[in-house]
């Protein structure tokens, strides 16, 4: 075999291989909100635009790694795709939130309105944690969710304090999520340094048009910023001004809890 045909066959082999990841990707999305329901392979093949018959060996490679699994006649999500997401997300996250749980409770009994536990994950903030107020109110986040850390309260206050991540931040186009979304990196980049020097973030239906929120930061060992508590709820009913104290009062806390632990 010539040398260029051996590149050529390898080249296809790659193709080949490519081919293969895409469709295995365009079937997992397919799921939806039947991923742990189950659902027939002439759906998915549908969904995901491949031939039934193509649906099929994919499905029974995933099925063979563990990705997916029988459900009667159809298919669900497996307990390794489970596994795969659950290590996404550093361990240490799932230790700090169990330590500030308690606290994130605290503030839910102060103010019986919406509160997130958030960390930093890259150039989005994570909520391990969520805990529903009295009064519904629609929002963008949930719990093992992630939204892009400039556009809310908690992500915001997080970057005011971690230099490194505020950097990154800036580094990439802003995407907006409302028309009141902060999309420029000067404009961020203001208003981190006012969160700074007020200590707490708002957020004005950046991320979600008609929701209002006010976070704080947690503090580790060393002053480091480890994670942030907000509370939010519906603008004009929720009172920010006492959101404002109780979030400060039960994130101080916290931080000196953590500061503790660690001396």
């Amino acid at each position: 075999m010539t040398t260029s045909a051996a590149e050529a066959l390898r080249d296809g082999v790659l193709r080949d291989d490519r081919a293969a990841v895409d469709k295995a990707i365009s079937l997992l999305v397919a799921f939806g909100d039947q991923a742990s329901t189950g659902i027939g392979v002439s759906e998915l093949a549908r969904r995901a635009q491949l031939s039934k018959s193509t649906a099929h060996r994919v499905l029974g490679m995933l099925e063979r790694n563990g990705v997916v699994e029988r459900a009667g006649t159809g298919y669900r999500l497996g307990a390794r795709l489970h596994e795969l997401g659950q290590a996404v997300y550093p361990r240490r996250h799932e230790a700090l939130r169990d330590r500030l749980l308690p606290h994130l409770t605290d503030l839910y009994e102060l103010t019986r309105q919406t509160v997130h536990l958030a960390m930093l994950h890259g150039p989005d903030v994570v909520f391990p944690a969520k805990l529903y107020g009295h009064h519904s109110v629609l929002a963008p986040s949930r719990i093992g969710g992630r939204l892009p850390a400039h556009c809310t309260g908690v992500g915001k206050v997080l970057l005011a304090y971690d230099a490194e991540a505020a950097a990154q931040a800036v580094a990439v186009p802003l995407r907006q999520l409302t028309g009141s979304t902060i999309t420029t990196s000067d404009d961020l980049l203001a208003e981190l340094a006012r969160i700074r020097e007020v200590g707490v973030s708002f957020d004005h239906g950046e991320s979600w048009s008609g929701l209002s929120c006010v976070a704080a930061p947690v503090f580790g060992p060393g002053r480091r910023v480890v994670a942030a508590l907000s509370v939010a709820g519906q603008t004009g009913r929720i009172d920010l001004d006492r959101a404002n104290v109780e979030v400060r009062r039960v994130s101080a806390a916290a931080s000196q809890v953590l500061a503790k632990a660690a001396a």
